[in-house]
């Protein structure tokens, strides 16, 4: 790991990551943990009095929204490229610290529209800050390791910038509240970058649910379950082997927001409902632990992750509403299950189910056939997906759902629109990872799920997700 990357990460705290002084993760002990547990109970627990609610807000119109980027390894470079291609987007600021990295976004967005003329910002673990204290940016896009995005996402928002940060949003609940206290009182957007919410079957069921095909939701199911036992021990992977890292400290849904965003907003979730409380348990490890042994065997590099406080395989969170429905998410990384999210939606009327294979079905007598499902998707699919469905697949992004969640969020800021996620997404989706650590911490016991939104959630309406009236953002070709 570079000298810069180590000074910045120690800047911004690997909040709620035990290391050692020396930079190398140290084993976890059990008063450690406790003591982490004891300060996310406080934390989900404490009282809150709403400044100013961002849910539905319509912040001014921006005719041209401006961009600068924090993060270009894995995510950050196809965003910055998917983005080009947006009308009314102008990219004034590349970050990483990493000058190889943002010379090669630049050199590759010069090719692709040499109207763009990027700003560079390398030169230390604070130029990030120096970005957002501009004031001819819009937005700041964070495309960096978890532990900073709630640090970047405040900082952005304190000074006047709307903001996109990838997923999760926060590495402990007291940043989730900080998150959702700055959006407020700065009247800043504070957009989690959710993509599955923009996935074509999970846009599908949403606008199903939202036209009565299920009857009344009872029960959704999502996951991430992912193998990604070989990127997260190689080298080359994730930047400071910081992926690594973060699932030797830590043992709950690491990641849930995947499958969790789709079906909270199918469910209404701090629109009409409220996530109440949470259960969670895990596995042991069973393979982490073994592969770190096995590569240290023969390479030293990895002697330091051999320790046996690794996650457990598979983690299980069951939520609970406050209108009585129930929500299942799953997160396992390490074994060779093929890739799931799940997403599955239960109702009184329907149910439907992505993974392994697109099914619905309206009785308990079997599946719909292959023609019944075609004349229901075609029934169904939302404006978005008919205007732009085609165009994402071939710009691409996961399929094309990265550039269906760019472009809305883009058109959205530019005809002044509510976000489909806001803030308050971002923090009670995120704190469902935080909270099932506790749970499995101390026995799988419930644990209160933080209303983000100090009962607004009561009156607040859903996000329309049609185009709304506007849908006038166009694509460069």
């Amino acid at each position: 790991m570079s000298n810069n990357r180590r000074d910045f990460l120690k800047l911004t705290g690997l909040a709620g990551i035990s290391l050692a002084g020396t930079g190398l993760l140290s084993s976890c002990t059990t008063a450690a943990t406790q003591a982490t547990t004891d300060q996310t109970q406080k934390q989900a627990a404490r009282s809150y009095t709403q400044q100013f609610n961002m849910s539905g807000y319509r912040a001014p119109r921006l005719d041209k929204v401006r961009v600068g980027y924090i993060g270009l390894g894995m995510r950050g470079p196809g965003a910055v490229m998917r983005m080009n291609r947006i009308e009314g987007v102008e990219i004034k600021g590349l970050c990483d610290l990493v000058p190889a990295k943002a010379q090669a976004v630049e050199k590759k967005l010069a090719e692709a529209n040499p109207e763009h003329k990027p700003t560079l910002y390398t030169d230390s673990e604070d130029a990030w800050k120096k970005m957002c204290e501009r004031d001819d940016i819009d937005l700041i896009y964070i495309a960096t390791p978890w532990s900073t995005h709630a640090p970047m996402a405040i900082y952005a928002m304190e000074h006047g910038k709307h903001v996109a940060v990838e997923v999760p949003a926060a590495s402990t609940i007291e940043e989730c509240w900080q998150l959702v206290e700055t959006s407020e009182r700065t009247k800043k957007h504070c957009m989690m970058l959710e993509n599955c919410c923009y996935d074509f079957f999970e846009m599908l069921t949403l606008n199903m649910a939202r036209q009565g095909f299920f009857g009344e939701i009872i029960h959704g199911e999502g996951a991430y379950i992912h193998q990604l036992l070989d990127l997260n021990f190689d080298k080359n992977g994730y930047e400071g082997m910081w992926r690594l890292k973060e699932n030797m400290t830590r043992n709950g849904s690491l990641y849930p927001t995947h499958g969790l965003g789709p079906i909270c907003q199918i469910m209404n979730i701090n629109r009409g409902d409220l996530m109440d409380y949470l259960v969670s348990v895990s596995t042991n490890d069973f393979q982490m632990y073994e592969e770190a042994k096995r590569l240290a065997a023969t390479d030293s590099f990895y002697k330091p992750f051999v320790q046996e406080t690794y996650r457990g395989n598979m983690n299980t969170t069951t939520i609970r509403t406050k209108k009585g429905k129930t929500i299942m998410i799953q997160h396992d990384v390490t074994t060779p299950r093929p890739y799931s999210r799940i997403h599955l939606v239960s109702g009184t009327k329907a149910i439907a189910r992505k993974w392994p294979e697109r099914k619905i079905a309206t009785s308990h007598n079997g599946w719909l056939k292959p023609e019944e499902f075609k004349a229901v998707e075609e029934q169904y699919t939302p404006e978005i997906i008919k205007k732009l469905g085609e165009m994402a697949k071939k710009i691409g992004g996961h399929g094309g759902m990265d550039f269906l969640m760019e472009w809305r969020l883009i058109d959205c800021l530019r005809n002044g629109l509510p976000l489909d996620q806001d803030v308050y997404d971002a923090a009670s989706w995120t704190s469902v990872g935080l909270l099932s650590e506790w749970s499995v911490a101390n026995r799988s016991n419930s644990i209160d799920v933080p209303d983000f939104t100090a009962g607004a959630w009561q009156k607040n309406a859903p996000v329309d997700i049609s185009l709304q009236g506007a849908g006038t953002t166009n694509v460069r070709i």
